[in-house]
C-alpha cells in the first residue's frame, strides 16, 4: 500500500458512511428549511443594528488530497475457441412461438472433474421441447465434455449416462456421498434430478435420494454445501415463481400492444425453495420448513421468494455457512446460520434486501461473493435487470451491515447497459485483486422496439480491479484490452470459469439461451505468477467445500473460499487460484476447514497446482490417474 492519509484510504469506512451521510444530509436540509429561515431573519435584523468590527483572518488548512495510482489496463485478451476446442453444444429452449417464460430464462453450465483425472470437464444444462409441442419431441440431453488439460474436449454424454431429456435449468456438483467421485444435481421446470457418479458413469438416484421436488416447481440455481458441519454435503435448490402453461397463456403479455411478449415475474406468485439435509445413507430429508428458509409475504402470508441466484458464504465469520438468495422483483434473502439446524432471515437488517438508494426490490439474477480486499472486506455481487445497476454490497470484516458500493467503486453505472444474469469474481490477470465478470442478455427478442438503448443480444462485461487507491476501483475493460471476440453480442445466461489449458489463469464459458455457448480462452499477457490450490477433506466433506484458504504474502493475506456454487444456474471450478503478481514466493498457506479447524501447509514453489489433504500437513500434486473412464480414451 502507498503511504497515503489513513482517513482518506479507509475505503471501508467511506463505503459504510456514504449512505449514512446522505440520509443525514437530507434530514438536515428539511430541518434547516423549517427552523433556519426565522433565525436568519433575526440575525439580519441584529446585524443591521450592530456596529461593524474588523474581521480577523485565519489560515485555512486544506485536507490532504487522495493520491491516485496510474495503473493502465493490461492486455486481457479473451479468445473465442469453442469450435477449435471441440464444443458443439447448442441449447434448446423449446420455444415454439407461445412465449412461455421458462423459454427465455435458461440455462447454466458446470465445471467439474467427473473422472478424477485432474483435468477440468464441462457440463452444459439443456432444456427440451414441451410435451405439447406440435413439432414432436427431439432428443436434447444435457451434454458432458471431457477435458484433456490442453483446452480440447470430447463429448462423453452417452458413455457417462448423462443423456436423458428434461427441461433443465441449473446444475450443482459435489461429492455428496464422500466416495471420491463428483456427483451432479440438475434443477428443472418440473422434477429435478440427482445423478450419482459411480466411477465415471452416472446413475439416476433421484427417487431413492428424495430430492426430486414437486412436478409443479421451477428449480433454478442450486448448490451442495455443509450447513451443519457434519461432514456431509447438504443441498439447497432455489425455486422461482409458481408457473404453469395455463397461467402464462391466460395473461395477455405484450410489449407493443399487439404481439405477445414474455410475462414479467410480478405476474406470477412466489414459491418456497428447498433445503435438503444429507442423512449419510444416500438419502436427503427436506428440512425447508423446520430450518426457517420458507419466507412468506408479511401482508398476505403467501410464499415470497422468486429465487434466481444462490451464494453460500460465512458472512459473519463464525465458521458456519450462511445463505444468500438473489430474488427477482422481491427482496433478497440473507439466512444467518443459527448453528442449530435453523436459520434467521436478516437481509433487511443487514442491508442487502433492497436497492439502498430507492428502497425498492430489484430484478436480481446471478450472485457471487468474495473476500474483496486484503483486510477481509466481504463483497456480495448481484446482477440485476436492464436499466438497474448491478449491486456490490460490502461489509467490513466482523461487521454484519452492508452498504452498496457499486457506484462508489465504478462498477454500477456501466451495468445499467445490460441485463446481467451470470456474475462472478475472479482474478483475470493474476495480480492478486478480484475482478468481476457479468454475462448479459435480454429476455425479449424485440426489446429494441420499445427501448432504444436495449438489445436482445448484449456483450458481456469485464471489470478490471485497478486497486482501492485508483480513481475508479473497478474499470470496464475496453475492446482494445479484451479483444473483439469478447465484445460480440450474445444472449448470456449462466457463466463459469475454469483453467482448461492449465496455464494458471482462468478461462471463461458463458451459456447462451437457445444458442451455442461462448467459450473464451484467457490469453492475458501480464507474466504474473500464480498458485492453484485444491483441497481434499478427510474429517469434513471430501471436496473441502466451505473451507477458507489463506495465502501469506509478507504483510498481505489473500483469502478465498472453496465454493463452486456461483453465478447463475452454474458451478465454477472447485480449485482456488491465487494471483501473485510479481512475487516469487509464498510464505505459507493456512486452511480453515469446515468446522473451524485450522491447518498450516508449507509451500515450496509457485506457478503450479497443488492439493492439500486435511490432516496431512503436506502438499501433493493433483491426481493424474483416471478412475473408470467409460469412454476408453
Amino acid at each position: 500500500m502507498n503511504n497515503l492519509d489513513e482517513n482518506q484510504l479507509d475505503d471501508d469506512d467511506d463505503v459504510q458512511n456514504d449512505a449514512v451521510i446522505a440520509s443525514a444530509l437530507r434530514a438536515s436540509l428539511v430541518v434547516f428549511m423549517v427552523l433556519g429561515i426565522p433565525v436568519i431573519g433575526a440575525l439580519i435584523y441584529l446585524n443591521i443594528n450592530e456596529r461593524r468590527e474588523d474581521s480577523t483572518e485565519s489560515e485555512v488548512t486544506l485536507p490532504k488530497q487522495r493520491q491516485e495510482n496510474a495503473r493502465e489496463i493490461p492486455q486481457l485478451l479473451m479468445k473465442s475457441v469453442a469450435t477449435e476446442a471441440g464444443i458443439d453444444f447448442k441449447h434448446d429452449s423449446g420455444r415454439e412461438g407461445q412465449k412461455l417464460l421458462p423459454e427465455t430464462m435458461g440455462s447454466g453450465a458446470a465445471v467439474l472433474d467427473y473422472n478424477g483425472d485432474g483435468h477440468q470437464d464441462l457440463l452444459f444444462v439443456n432444456s427440451t421441447r414441451w410435451p405439447w409441442d406440435t413439432r414432436g419431441q427431439l432428443d436434447s440431453p444435457c451434454r458432458l465434455y471431457k477435458g484433456d488439460g490442453k483446452f480440447q474436449f470430447t463429448d462423453v454424454t452417452e458413455e457417462a449416462g448423462i443423456g436423458k431429456n428434461l427441461y433443465g435449468m441449473g446444475a450443482a456438483v459435489g461429492d455428496y456421498d464422500n466416495d471420491g467421485d463428483t456427483d451432479i444435481f440438475l434443477s428443472a421446470v418440473g422434477r429435478n434430478r440427482l445423478l450419482k457418479n459411480e466411477g465415471g458413469v452416472f446413475a439416476d438416484v433421484t427417487d431413492d435420494a428424495g430430492v426430486g421436488g414437486g412436478d409443479d416447481k421451477w428449480g433454478t440455481s442450486c448448490g451442495f454445501f455443509d450447513y451443519d458441519n457434519d461432514g456431509l454435503l447438504d443441498l439447497f435448490v432455489c425455486n422461482y415463481v409458481t408457473w404453469s402453461k395455463d397461467a402464462d397463456l391466460s395473461q395477455k403479455f405484450t410489449l407493443d400492444g399487439e404481439s405477445r411478449a414474455y410475462g414479467p415475474p410480478k405476474a406470477f406468485s412466489g414459491s418456497f425453495s428447498y433445503l435438503y439435509h444429507n442423512e449419510g445413507d444416500g438419502s436427503f430429508t427436506d428440512v425447508s420448513e423446520s430450518a426457517g428458509i420458507q419466507i412468506r409475504n408479511d401482508d398476505t402470508g403467501v410464499p415470497l421468494g422468486k429465487a434466481m441466484g444462490l451464494a453460500p458464504v460465512d458472512f459473519n465469520g463464525d465458521g458456519w455457512l450462511d445463505i444468500v438468495v438473489a430474488n427477482d422483483t422481491v427482496r433478497n434473502f440473507l439466512f444467518e446460520n443459527n448453528r442449530d439446524g435453523t436459520f434467521s432471515e436478516v437481509g433487511r437488517i443487514c442491508g442487502i434486501a433492497f436497492d439502498r438508494s430507492t428502497g425498492n426490490a430489484r430484478g436480481a439474477m446471478g450472485i457471487d461473493t468474495a473476500q474483496f480486499r486484503d483486510n477481509g472486506t466481504l463483497a456480495i455481487g448481484i446482477g440485476n435487470f436492464a436499466n438497474e445497476p448491478s449491486a456490490l454490497y460490502m461489509a467490513r470484516a466482523g461487521k454484519k451491515q452492508f452498504t452498496d458500493a457499486a457506484m462508489y467503486t465504478g462498477f454500477g453505472p456501466p451495468t445499467r447497459q445490460g441485463l446481467t444474469f451470470g456474475l462472478f469474481f475472479f482474478d483475470v490477470d493474476l495480480d492478486g485483486r478480484f475482478d468481476l465478470l457479468g454475462a448479459n442478455g435480454h429476455l425479449e427478442e424485440e426489446i429494441s422496439k420499445v427501448q432504444a438503448t436495449q438489445r436482445y443480444a448484449q456483450p458481456p462485461q469485464l471489470f478490471w480491479n485497478a486497486g482501492r487507491d485508483a480513481k475508479s476501483e473497478l474499470v470496464l475493460t475496453p475492446e482494445s484490452s479484451v479483444g473483439e471476440d469478447f465484445y460480440q453480442p450474445i444472449v448470456g445466461r449462466g457463466a463459469v470459469f475454469g483453467d482448461f489449458d492449465e496455464d494458471g489463469d482462468q478461462d471463461v464459458v458463458i451459456a447462451v439461451s437457445d444458442g451455442e455457448p461462448a467459450v473464451f480462452r484467457n490469453d492475458q499477457s501480464t507474466g504474473n505468477h500464480w498458485l492453484r490450490v485444491g483441497l481434499e477433506g478427510t474429517d469434513g466433506n471430501r471436496d473441502g467445500i466451505g473451507a477458507i484458504v489463506e495465502l501469506g504474502l509478507g504483510e498481505r493475506v489473500l483469502r478465498q473460499c472453496v465454493m463452486p456454487t456461483r453465478s447463475y444456474l452454474s458451478q465454477c471450478e472447485k480449485a482456488v487460484t491465487f494471483g501473485l503478481a510479481e512475487r516469487q514466493s509464498v510464505d505459507s498457506i493456512t486452511v480453515a476447514w469446515p468446522g473451524g479447524i485450522r491447518e498450516v501447509f508449507p509451500v515450496s514453489g509457485i506457478d503450479q497446482a497443488i492439493v492439500l489433504r486435511q490432516g496431512s500437513g503436506s502438499v501433493e500434486s493433483p491426481k493424474a490417474e483416471v478412475r473408470g473412464d467409460p469412454s476408453g480414451r
